[in-house]
């Protein structure tokens, strides 16, 4: 009986370990503010991963598609409850997060004789002003992840490993000089910091070249990307951009 607890945190860390090595190769995700909200992008083959949860907020996940669709199938029941419940208002994204989706991961990390989750997801909630704008990145087992690096503005990243994240927001760091960035500034800048993250997962010591690196990519996958904008008048901010928009603002990279 004694060596229950043990076999417990043995099976734990051998979870920790599959989990990390599936991800370890996820396209990554980039959340990144501009003069009217809030820019998701990521570089995908066919599955989609950046969705719309609730009027201002969106949800972006790298990890098993049935495991992806699986979270958001669930921020969006505890979204609409929380609105039918109370008012659409009263929905946020940090009780959707602190008492629905991390208890949820958690659970299901720790259930040792259940496959995990092979997930990691990123969250935005669209203030009335910049300064209400909200990140949340959760992890696989429910944690919120935190990042190292202090940012004075709302961006954060999303990768399948510490080291390409941290690439990527030094690279955000060092070359963000205007957060009041036009859209279309803001998809090349979110474009390229795709690729350092790509390049970091590869573990190679040389610099990225992010131009060479997105242009080899995108000739098996696409761009997909989506905005939270503050003008925007109908209640739901969220909007899909479409290959014209991408396109315009990627094509002289």
């Amino acid at each position: 009986m004694t060596e229950e607890p043990y076999r417990w945190v043995e099976a734990i860390a051998n979870r920790r370990e599959y989990v990390e090595d599936q991800l370890r190769r996820g396209s990554p995700i980039v959340l990144l503010n501009f003069s009217d909200g809030l820019l998701l992008l990521t570089v995908s083959r066919e599955t989609r991963k950046i969705f719309e949860i609730y009027d201002r907020v969106g949800f972006a996940a790298l990890g098993h598609p049935a495991d992806i669709e699986r979270m958001r199938l669930a921020a969006i029941d505890l979204a609409h409850v929380e609105g039918f419940n109370r008012a659409a208002e009263d929905v946020s994204l940090r009780r959707l997060v602190n008492y629905g989706l991390s208890p949820a991961l958690k659970t299901a990390f720790e259930q040792v004789f259940a496959a995990p989750h092979i997930v990691k997801m990123v969250m935005a909630e669209l203030g009335a002003k910049p300064d209400d704008d909200l990140i949340v990145k959760l992890d696989y087992d429910g944690s919120l992840a935190r990042s190292e690096i202090e940012m004075k503005e709302p961006f954060d990243v999303l990768a399948g490993t510490a080291k390409a994240e941290d690439a990527m927001l030094q690279y955000l760091v060092k070359n963000n000089g205007n957060p009041r960035r036009s859209l279309d500034d803001a998809i090349r800048l979110a474009a390229q910091t795709w690729a350092v993250g790509m390049h970091a997962v590869t573990d190679s010591s040389e610099e990225p070249d992010t131009v060479r690196i997105l242009r080899e990519h995108l000739k098996t996958r696409h761009v997909e990307a989506a905005v939270l904008e503050r003008s925007r008048s109908a209640a739901g901010k969220f909007r899909l951009l479409d290959e014209k928009e991408i396109h315009s603002a990627v094509k002289d990279l």
